[in-house]
C-alpha cells in the first residue's frame, strides 16, 4: 500500500474511553504540529448500518463520508475504511503527520496492527486519560452495550477491561486535567495511574500543558520477563513537516517512535512488563511470586475474594492439575477472565525451542528455576486501600502444602479441579 513515490506520512494513535481527555489531546496534537490531519471513525451510528468518517485540520472538517458495515461488525468496518484513507492522504502529500483518534472503545493494539500491515509507520500510540476517572473506570463491571460503548452485536468486553487495555498497551499516557465537569485529581488518583504503568511516559495536555510540558514517567519491575519498555524507532518526520526536535512534549511523544511487534510482547502474559513493588499515597500494588503451584479447588474457591481485592491484578499463574499450561489472570471491575496462554516452555521438547520467539525465550531464561523451568506464580494486585497482609495469606492458602507438593505430579494430576468449565476444557 506504501509505493516507493509515495511521500512519508507518520500516523500517530489516539485513543481511549476518555471521550473528553481524548478530544483535547488530539485538539493540542492540532495545534501542536502545524498541518496536521485527524481522521476520526464514528461507531455510535452503527446500529444504523454506518459508520461515519470524518477528516479534520485546525480550521475544521475536510472531508466527511460513511463506511458500510463489514460482518455487522463497526471495528471491522473502521479496518476496511482507514488505509485506504491514509493512503489517499499520503499521496495528497504536504501533510505532516496523520492522527488516528480511535472512537470511544475501540483498543489501540488492533488499530496499530491494522496502520502498519498498511504499509503505514506507526510514530506513537497515545491513550488519553482524565486522573479523576482511572479508578471510576476501572471499577466498572458494566458491559459495554449497556453504554452504547459496543463495538459490534458480539462484544462482550466490559468498561473496566477495555479501559485497562487501552492503558496499559500505550507506551505514552496524554493526562487531561481540570476539564469541565471533571472532578479534581488529587495524589491518589495520580499515584494509581503511575502504578498500573509505571513504564508510561506521561504528558500533560492540560492547561499549560501543551507546549514542552508534562512529566516523565516509568521504571522496570517484576520478576521476570521484565523489559525496560516499549522500543521504538527513530523519530519520523515527513519532508516540509514539523522540525526534528518539536518544542511541544506531546508532539515529540507523537513522533518518537513505536514498535508494533515489541508492544504485543509487552502484553503477553509470558513475558509481560508488570508492575513492581509500591505503596504510595494510599496505592499499593503488591506482586506476588511464587515456585509452588496452586491447588485447583482452593484457588477455585478464593477467586471471588482475590478478584475483589483490587481494583486491577494482572499476571500469569499455574495450577497443579495443569501443569503444562501457562495461564492468564486478567482482572479488573470485579470481573476476572483466565484462559490459557500456550504452554510453559519448560514443558516444550528442546526442538521446539527454536519456534519460540527470542523475547519469550530471554523472559524464561531470565526466570528459570533449576526443577519447574520457567512455572511461576507472577500476580499483581493495584489498588487504593489494599489489604496486602490479608491479601498474601489468601493467596498462600491456596498453594500446594507441604504433604500434596511431596506427593509428586501424578497425584496432582488427579486433583478435582473447578477450572475445567471457566477454560472450557
Amino acid at each position: 500500500m506504501s509505493g516507493p513515490d509515495r511521500p512519508a506520512l507518520p500516523v500517530v494513535i489516539v485513543g481511549g474511553l476518555h471521550a473528553e481527555a481524548r478530544r483535547a489531546t488530539v485538539a493540542r496534537l492540532l495545534a501542536d504540529v502545524p498541518g496536521s490531519v485527524v481522521l476520526h471513525h464514528d461507531l455510535a451510528t452503527a446500529a444504523a448500518g454506518t459508520v461515519v468518517r470524518t477528516v479534520r485540520d485546525a480550521t475544521g472538517i475536510l472531508s466527511a463520508g460513511e463506511a458500510p458495515l463489514v460482518n455487522d461488525c463497526a471495528c471491522c468496518a473502521l479496518r476496511e475504511d482507514l488505509v485506504p484513507e491514509l493512503v489517499r492522504l499520503a499521496d495528497a502529500g504536504g501533510t505532516p503527520l496523520a492522527v488516528v483518534e480511535l472512537w470511544d472503545s475501540v483498543e489501540p493494539k488492533a488499530m496499530a496492527e491494522v496502520v502498519t500491515a498498511g504499509g503505514f509507520t506507526v510514530t506513537g500510540v497515545i491513550t488519553a486519560v482524565d486522573p479523576a476517572l482511572v479508578l471510576p473506570y476501572l471499577g466498572n463491571g458494566d458491559d459495554l452495550a449497556e453504554g452504547g460503548l459496543a463495538a459490534a452485536a458480539t462484544d462482550q468486553r466490559t468498561v473496566a477491561d477495555t479501559f485497562a487495555r487501552q492503558l496499559e498497551y500505550a507506551p505514552v499516557l496524554a493526562l487531561a486535567d481540570s476539564l469541565p465537569g471533571s472532578p479534581e485529581a488529587d495524589d491518589e488518583d495520580r499515584e494509581l495511574l503511575a502504578q498500573l504503568h509505571p513504564t508510561a511516559r506521561r504528558v500533560s495536555v492540560g492547561p499549560g500543558g501543551g507546549q514542552g510540558g508534562g512529566q516523565e514517567g516509568g521504571q522496570d519491575g517484576g520478576h521476570g520477563g521484565g523489559r525496560s519498555g516499549v522500543p521504538g524507532n527513530a523519530p519520523v518526520v515527513a519532508a516540509g513537516g514539523p522540525s526534528a526536535t518539536p518544542s511541544s512534549a506531546l508532539a515529540r511523544a507523537a513522533l518518537a517512535g513505536f514498535d508494533v511487534e515489541s508492544a504485543a510482547a509487552a502484553q503477553h502474559p509470558a513475558c509481560a512488563l508488570l508492575p513492581a513493588e509500591a505503596d504510595a499515597h494510599g496505592v499499593t500494588t503488591l506482586v506476588w511470586h511464587r515456585r509452588r503451584p496452586f491447588h485447583p479447588g482452593r484457588l477455585y474457591a478464593a477467586l471471588e475474594d482475590l478478584t475483589c481485592a483490587a481494583a486491577r491484578s494482572r499476571g500469569r499463574f499455574w495450577l497443579a492439575d495443569k501443569a503444562d499450561t501457562l495461564l492468564h489472570w486478567d482482572a479488573a471491575g470485579g470481573a476476572l477472565c483466565v484462559e490459557g496462554a500456550g504452554p510453559w516452555l519448560a514443558s516444550l521438547p528442546d526442538a521446539a525451542w527454536d519456534l519460540v520467539p527470542p523475547v519469550r525465550r530471554a523472559a524464561a531464561a531470565l526466570d528459570w528455576h533449576p526443577e519447574h523451568g520457567d512455572r511461576c506464580q507472577h500476580l499483581v494486585f493495584t489498588s487504593p486501600g489494599l489489604d496486602r497482609d490479608g491479601l498474601d495469606r489468601l493467596l498462600e492458602s491456596c498453594l500446594l502444602t507441604d504433604a500434596e507438593y511431596a506427593a509428586g505430579r501424578a497425584a496432582w494430576e488427579r486433583l478435582p479441579s473447578g477450572f475445567d468449565t471457566l477454560l472450557e476444557v
